[in-house]
């Protein structure tokens, strides 16, 4: 990485949004800004902003305990939308719920946010069918989708706890992500 060091190129460099250094000496070359100095570049320091911006988060380590004894005991749910690219049916949105003691996952595709109701009390109602046993509970996010009077409701009516995770908070709902 170029340096910039004489005539405060520090200054142009934090003054530009940390912009090349490749950039500011094209500019200043060709003359290409009003003001801007002839820079000289030097290759011995670093920007710390610049370098702390490249960093990456790393990934969020996997739950490798089960924290249920049975099937059905936790589900984590979640929705993710709208994808760029739609499915053969033309549905943009993804619904998708993780048993915890199995990780089975189901994924159904909606075509829109309000359908994420309707289709998980179908699921639910399929599943304990399917499985002759109840769910215990179910954990998501606090997006609206989630938070509303149909789901208090639905789980009021089925005897399903429903946990919310941390607002903004993506290792919490990790199994789900």
């Amino acid at each position: 990485m170029f340096i910039c060091y004489i005539y405060n190129g520090w200054l142009w460099h934090r003054r530009l949004g940390h912009a090349h250094f490749d950039l500011i000496f094209k500019l200043s070359k060709n003359e290409l800004l009003i003001s801007l100095p002839k820079i000289i570049f030097e290759k011995d320091k670093l920007c710390d902003v610049c370098q702390f911006g490249k960093q990456t988060r790393i990934s969020f380590k996997s739950k490798n305990i089960v924290s249920t004894t049975r099937l059905l005991q936790l589900l984590h749910i979640d929705l993710f939308g709208p994808s760029r690219t739609l499915s053969l049916w033309g549905k943009s949105y993804a619904f998708v719920c993780v048993d915890d003691y199995t990780r089975y996952t189901w994924v159904l595709f909606l075509a829109h946010k309000n359908e994420t109701f309707y289709n998980f009390s179908r699921l639910c109602k399929r599943i304990q069918n399917e499985k002759n046993l109840n769910i215990c509970s179910i954990r998501s996010d606090h997006g609206r989708k989630f938070e509303n009077d149909n789901f208090i409701l639905l789980c009021d009516d089925l005897g399903i706890d429903h946990n919310f995770s941390a607002l903004k908070t993506s290792q919490q709902s990790g199994v789900v992500e």
